[in-house]
């Protein structure tokens, strides 16, 4: 049998549609529950359904009022607070296109995203770097919080395959590319409520992510909104090692964080009590068997694991319905139709191949924004190609086999290490370099740099790739070769720069 994973397609999203509009769809219906609550050892700024869905539209009033129109395009340089949700939401639902990015990101990235996308305006936290010369207009924070009390526009609804909004991906030619996705893409969420979640109204999520992170946006806010359960953000500035007493004071029924985050709360915990949490969920890298083992000993629930990537979210996944398999992943949510590829086709059930989703999945990309090559590149017929490699078994369980390219994962961000070489050989000192990402001790991964130059200091050249490279994007670690290791065309061996750095700090 081939591997293809078909139970069906999902329900086809309503028209006319509005992605903003679905997510507040409570607020009438449950105007006085709380749909957000920021959270800290102080207490808690709470965000009832009918304060939030005023908030947003009045931002979108206030974006119209500014001079934007429906399509224009908004890049946010906002930082960790509710300043982030609201502007995204309210520039949805008036049809404009916001374009989120980490607040990690330094001047000279942001210059490289406002050059490609031509934005109408900059949405900006003084506090969060930005390039200061691009001519563009600019909505402070104070401005956006005026907003809000303005009365409220109405909802742009249009077709569900329009665009609405935009977000980064590490490319594989090391360039960025912005991703574009559809107001259907919260609609496709739905397969995840049941697939991945186990999410009710009754459920109070608490997402470890910053405001300003994919993640947190769609799995900490928008899906938890669009079933009318409360959401649950540390403040600014709560230490990883507090949330566990955040999760017991605040009832959280379902925990969602990066798996790097699991491990940090592990090496401070031992025991926690958090008798309301049902279960943990982890995405953006690869959540190791330990971790996972530590956890439900320490807890006495499970974490469910999912796969996915910036241009499809989540769409495999573990769940309280259908728990994955030990060293699975899990299985494709009901509704996806999700394939394991060779160069002919779907290999066979236990065979290697590389994880496609349906290119007619409504979660899926419009296509990456003026790149209609790159585009096409990653589609095989009907299928979009994930550049993993993994095996299914005849229950649909997917095992995941490593990439297919040498994309790194750093603290569950998806690096490619063209973009960060091309950056580092800017330095006079660097002639040929090589990164790669390196497991340091378990479940610990950095990214280390091996360059061919002029020796230099170690301390001199991080600070080099500080002005250029967001944090996650950073080498940890600097190691000068005579020459790095190349295959027989010339081409770089990231895979066989592992072993020098092992045999440099006497790894196993």
């Amino acid at each position: 049998m081939l591997a293809i994973f078909d139970h069906g397609d999902p329900a086809p999203c309503p028209r006319p549609f509005n992605m903003a509009a679905h997510v507040l769809r409570h607020a009438d219906d449950l105007p006085e529950k709380v749909a957000l609550s920021v959270i800290s050892a102080d207490g808690a700024d709470d965000w009832t359904y009918a304060r939030l869905a005023a908030a947003v539209r009045g931002t979108g009033a206030g974006l119209l009022a500014a001079g934007f129109t429906p399509g224009d395009i908004l890049l946010m340089r906002l930082g960790n607070t509710v300043d982030f949700p609201l502007a995204y939401l309210g520039a949805i639902a008036v049809g404009l296109v916001p374009v989120p990015t980490s607040s990690q990101l330094t001047a000279v990235e942001v210059a490289k995203m406002v050059a490609q996308l031509s934005p109408a305006g900059i949405l900006r936290d003084p506090r969060v770097a930005c390039p200061d010369d691009t001519g563009l207009p600019v909505i402070d924070t104070a401005a956006l919080a005026a907003m809000r009390d303005l009365p409220p526009a109405d909802d742009a609804m249009g077709d569900p395959d329009r665009l609405a909004y935009i977000i980064y991906t590490s490319g594989t030619s090391g360039v960025p590319r912005a991703v574009m996705h559809a107001h259907r893409a919260i609609w496709a969420r739905r397969m995840m409520h049941q697939g991945w979640y186990g999410l009710t109204a009754a459920d109070r999520l608490l997402h470890a992510g910053a405001f300003n992170w994919t993640y947190t946006l769609g799995t900490g806010l928008m899906d938890p909104w669009s079933v009318g359960a409360t959401a649950l953000i540390p403040a600014e500035g709560v230490a990883i090692e507090a949330l566990p007493q955040l999760l017991a004071d605040h009832r959280a029924t379902i925990f969602a964080a990066a798996p790097g985050v699991y491990r940090k709360i592990l090496g401070h915990h031992a025991r926690m009590s958090l008798p309301a949490l049902r279960h943990g969920l982890a995405a953006g890298e690869k959540l190791s068997d330990r971790v996972r083992r530590h956890w439900a000993d320490a807890t006495g629930t499970p974490i469910f694991e999912a796969y996915g990537m910036s241009e499809c979210s989540t769409f495999i996944s573990g769940s309280p319905d259908h728990p994955a398999t030990p060293g699975a992943l899990g299985r494709p949510q009901d509704g996806r139709r999700v394939a394991i590829l060779g160069a002919d086709g779907p290999v066979g059930l236990g065979e290697e191949g590389t994880i496609a989703v349906a290119r007619s999945d409504p979660g899926l990309m419009l296509g990456y924004l003026g790149a209609p090559e790159d585009t096409a590149a990653k589609m095989q017929g009907d299928w979009f190609l994930t550049g993993d490699q993994g095996m299914m078994d005849a229950e649909g369980q997917i095992t995941y086999l490593g990439r297919a390219d040498d994309m790194m994962n750093a603290g569950g961000y998806r690096v490619s290490p063209l973009e960060v070489e091309a950056a580092l050989l800017a330095h006079p000192a660097i002639r040929e370099v090589g990164v790669t990402d390196i497991e340091v001790r378990h479940d610990a991964r950095i990214i280390a740099a091996f360059y061919v130059g002029d020796p230099a200091d170690e301390a001199e050249l991080k600070a080099f790739a500080e002005e250029r490279l967001a944090r996650y994007k950073q080498p940890r670690v600097y190691i000068r070769l005579d020459a790095l290791p190349s295959g027989a065309n010339g081409k770089i061996l990231r895979r066989a720069l592992k072993p020098l750095y092992e045999a440099r700090h006497g790894q196993a």
